[in-house]
C-alpha cells in the first residue's frame, strides 16, 4: 500500500494525530506531524508553569505513534509512553514528557532538534515538529447553559478548562496571537502532496492550526491536497450534539482561505448523508465514506481501516 516519495503533513494533537499517524505511516516515510503546543493539562501542565519550554505530551505521543517497527525501538516507544506511579512530585509524569523536557534544554530551548535526537533513537517513520516556537494558550467564547439567560457568554481560557467547561464554543483563538512558526514546519506545509486535518478535539486539536497566521497562510498557499477526517463522535464538553456536517461546519469557518478537497467520515457515523454531502460539496470537496471505525464498535479509529481510505484519496496502491 506504500507510496514511495508521497510527502504528507498531518495537523493534530493528542489520541487523534496518533491516529491519524498510525495510518499515514501505512503509506508513507515522507511523514511530518504538526503538533498543536496548547495542553495547559496533567503533566505538561506541570511543566510548562514550571519550565520555559512547550508542553511535551502531544508530541511524545507523535513521537511514540512514529516508532520504529523493530523491538528495540518498540521498547523506547514503550518508555516514551510509561507513567511514572507512586505519589511524589514525578508520579503521572511519562517518561518521555521529561526526556524531551530535558533534551530541549540540553540544546538551549531547541525543540526542534530535541525532537530530532528522539526521531533518531526511535527509528521514527518520519518527524515530529511543533506548531509553534512558544507556548500557545487558547482563548474560547462558550454560550451558557443557563434557560433562563441563554444569550450569556463567557470568556474561557486554557485547554483543559474549555474541554470541561459545560456549553457550545462560539468562538476560539491563540494567545500570543501571531505566535512564530518554525520554518521547518512552514517547508514541510510548502512541499506537501497531503495535508490532513483531523480526527482529534475539534476546538483545542484541530482548529487551533487554522488561528495561527504564519500557519494558515501556508496551508492556503500550498498546492497539497487537504483532506479532512471527521470524527466518530461528539466530544464531550467541546461538541456535544454536533452532527458530522455541523463539525464541517465549524471548521469552514475557520479556513481563511485554506483550501478544502476531500472529507473522509465513517460510513456508520453518518446519519444524514445527504446533508453531510451538501455541507462538503458548499466547500468544493469530495466526500469520501468509508468503515473507518475500530471493527469491535470502539470510538476510535482503525489504523488499517483509515490507511486504506487515505489510500483511495491520494491513489496509493
Amino acid at each position: 500500500m506504500e507510496t514511495p516519495g508521497l510527502r504528507v503533513v498531518a495537523l493534530g494533537g493528542g489520541h487523534g494525530l496518533a491516529a491519524a499517524l498510525a495510518a499515514w505511516r501505512r503509506l508513507t516515510t515522507e511523514l511530518t506531524a504538526v503538533v498543536t503546543v496548547a495542553d495547559d493539562g496533567g503533566s505538561s501542565g506541570r511543566i510548562r508553569r514550571e519550565m520555559p519550554v512547550l508542553p511535551p505530551g502531544d508530541l511524545r505521543m507523535a513521537l511514540a505513534a512514529l516508532a520504529g517497527d523493530d523491538p528495540r525501538t518498540q521498547e523506547m516507544a514503550a518508555l516514551l509512553q510509561h507513567r511514572f506511579g507512586g505519589s511524589g512530585v514525578l508520579a503521572g509524569h511519562p517518561v518521555g514528557n521529561l526526556m524531551l523536557t530535558g533534551l530541549t534544554e540540553m540544546h538551549g530551548g531547541d525543540a526542534v532538534r530535541a525532537l530530532g535526537v528522539l526521531e533518531q533513537l526511535l527509528g521514527a517513520r518520519g518527524r515530529v515538529l511543533p506548531m509553534a516556537e512558544v507556548p500557545l494558550d487558547l482563548v474560547a467564547t462558550v454560550a451558557s447553559v443557563d434557560p433562563d439567560d441563554p444569550q450569556e457568554t463567557r470568556r474561557i481560557r486554557g485547554q483543559v478548562a474549555i474541554a470541561s467547561t459545560p456549553g457550545h464554543v462560539e468562538d476560539i483563538r491563540v494567545s500570543p496571537a501571531d505566535p512564530p512558526v518554525p520554518p521547518e514546519v512552514l517547508a514541510a506545509i510548502a512541499t506537501a502532496d497531503v495535508v490532513s486535518l483531523g480526527p482529534g478535539s475539534w476546538y483545542t486539536s484541530v482548529l487551533p492550526h487554522l488561528l495561527v497566521p504564519r500557519l494558515r497562510t501556508a496551508l492556503a498557499e500550498t498546492t497539497a491536497r487537504v483532506v479532512v477526517v471527521l470524527n466518530l463522535e461528539p466530544q464531550v464538553g467541546e461538541t456535544d450534539g454536533f452532527s458530522p456536517e455541523e463539525h464541517l461546519r465549524v471548521l469552514l469557518a475557520h479556513l481563511g482561505g485554506v483550501s478544502l478537497h476531500t472529507v473522509i467520515a465513517d460510513t456508520a457515523a453518518v446519519v444524514d448523508r445527504r446533508g453531510l454531502l451538501s455541507a462538503v460539496q458548499a466547500c468544493g470537496a469530495e466526500l469520501v465514506l468509508a468503515p473507518v471505525a475500530a471493527p469491535d464498535g470502539a470510538p476510535q479509529h482503525d489504523p488499517s481501516r483509515l490507511a486504506a481510505a487515505l489510500a483511495s484519496v491520494v491513489g496509493a496502491r
